[in-house]
């Protein structure tokens, strides 16, 4: 009987996610997070509910941003809350503050002290994906913030998501190189990136586990050099050290990435293709790998562009960038084939339909991309370009309005975003709104677009109507 109450509250919680995912792409925001709720309730440790949740969360509050009395009101509810959630946290009720944290979240999902209090509760109730989730949010929302980066690193880590903190600890050092806790941190997730990529190619193989351990320390190591950019003889002796390496373990997807990292650094494209080509004779499937030959082929054409000018060449150039941009669009198209669920790839996709003006086929790809909570603002804008390339101008000015709505901060898309909306204002007649949005734009960038010049033009056709 106990197994099947188990069994039984799984489905439910299966049921509740299916539809509250449902609810979140249709946009019912307020149902999605109802319905996700009851999903972690009945299952605490259902991770893609929480994430869906967390998304909903967000978007509800962008679109439903307070201000003045209302928002005053609501954090005083939301202070309450924070001190029954550490009641909770005080006499070792996680999962219970867990629960209270979500509806905190639901109140405000980027406050700093509902997120610390959420990562907290998280933490305690033994659930790290759900702290990852809350910080990976928080960070996305405030990308220049290194300290929540810092944090996301660290969970990707604790969650075994190594090559997402590969990743984070690589931006990390960038802004901070001469922090020595995160040169080891990133060295170690590179480490055990490549350990984990050497025990899925050893599973299956006879005597491949023990093989792998006699040669982690190694793998490790040519992974960690390949990072580096490695230049002249040292590199030349890497390059044959690590066809030697392949040689003698051919299925070995590991080595032949970093062999084709050393061809890139030292700009050997076409070995570096022939490298990842191999490669994928061994797994057609791994887009990592296709990801990376794309880039190596755009790369050699690169190459052979800057070559070309050098020569005074500008017509050969030119032949070459022709044939370079219909790589990238037939390889995008190819990849969305082998990866319909990649709604990256379908943004990327979407934006090549609209550079050569198919419009049409860019809405269907954006369409779906807007999918992904990553992609869905900037995609929003360029359905809103579409239709007004197809002259469509109320359906571009809902997409506009609906990617305003999620963006709290006037940050680069946010100004094209309002830039737009005031330009298509300004092209029906109603003057005082697009001055509304133009005044917006110009107060957080002077130097924006001809903002200067519009604002101008506004405040004469304002005086003119007025006068």
């Amino acid at each position: 009987m106990a197994g099947e109450k188990t069994d039984q509250t799984a489905q439910q919680a299966q049921n509740f996610y299916n539809k509250g995912q449902a609810a979140f792409e249709r946009g019912n925001l307020d149902i999605a997070i109802d319905l996700l709720m009851q999903c972690v309730t009945k299952a605490p440790g259902f991770s893609r509910a929480r994430k869906v949740l967390r998304a909903a969360q967000i978007a509800k509050f962008r679109k439903d941003k307070k201000s003045g009395l209302s928002a005053h009101i609501q954090e005083a509810g939301a202070i309450f809350m924070r001190m029954k959630i550490a009641g909770l946290l005080k006499a070792n009720k996680a999962e219970s503050a867990l629960l209270e944290c979500e509806r905190l979240l639901a109140i405000n999902p980027l406050n700093s002290q509902n997120v610390e209090l959420a990562v907290q509760s998280a933490d305690a109730a033994g659930h790290p994906e759900a702290a990852l989730f809350t910080v990976e949010a928080a960070y996305e929302s405030n990308p220049d913030d290194m300290s929540l980066l810092r944090r996301v690193a660290d969970y990707y880590m604790k969650v075994g998501d190594y090559a997402k903190a590969r990743d984070a600890y690589l931006k990390l050092n960038a802004f901070l190189p001469s922090d020595q806790t995160i040169f080891k941190q990133l060295k170690d997730a590179e480490a055990r990136v490549t350990m984990a990529a050497g025990w899925e190619d050893a599973a299956g193989k006879k005597e491949g586990y023990r093989d792998l351990i006699a040669n982690k320390e190694q793998a490790q190591q040519l992974d960690i050099k390949a990072k580096a950019v490695v230049a002249g003889s040292d590199a030349d002796a890497m390059i044959e050290d690590a066809k030697a390496r392949i040689e003698k373990e051919p299925n070995n997807l590991n080595f032949y990435r970093a062999l084709s990292r050393l061809y890139s650094q030292n700009k050997r494209y076409e070995e570096a293709i022939e490298t990842l080509e191999a490669a994928r004779k061994i797994n057609a499937s791994d887009p990592e790998l296709d990801r990376a030959l794309t880039v190596a082929r755009i790369s050699a054409f690169e190459a052979r562009i800057e070559a070309l000018k050098a020569e005074g060449n500008a017509a050969g150039a030119a032949e070459v960038e022709v044939e370079m941009n219909q790589f990238v669009f037939d390889d995008l198209v190819s990849r969305v084939q082998r990866y319909p669920n990649d709604l990256r790839l379908r943004f990327e996709l979407g934006l090549q339909y609209f550079k050569y003006e198919y419009f049409d086929d860019a809405i269907g790809q954006l369409q779906l991309a807007q999918r992904s909570p990553k992609e869905r603002v900037e995609a929003l804008y360029y359905l809103a370009q579409c239709f007004i390339k197809k002259g469509q101008r109320d359906m571009a000015v809902m997409q506009l309005e609906t990617a305003n709505e999620q963006l709290p901060i006037m940050d680069d898309l946010k100004k094209k975003i309002v830039f737009a909306l005031g330009d298509l204002s300004e092209q029906t007649g109603d003057i005082e709104k697009a001055f509304s949005y133009y005044k917006d734009v110009y107060g957080a960038d002077i130097g924006f677009e001809d903002i200067g010049a519009r604002m101008e033009r506004i405040y004469k056709l304002r005086q003119n109507q007025q006068g």
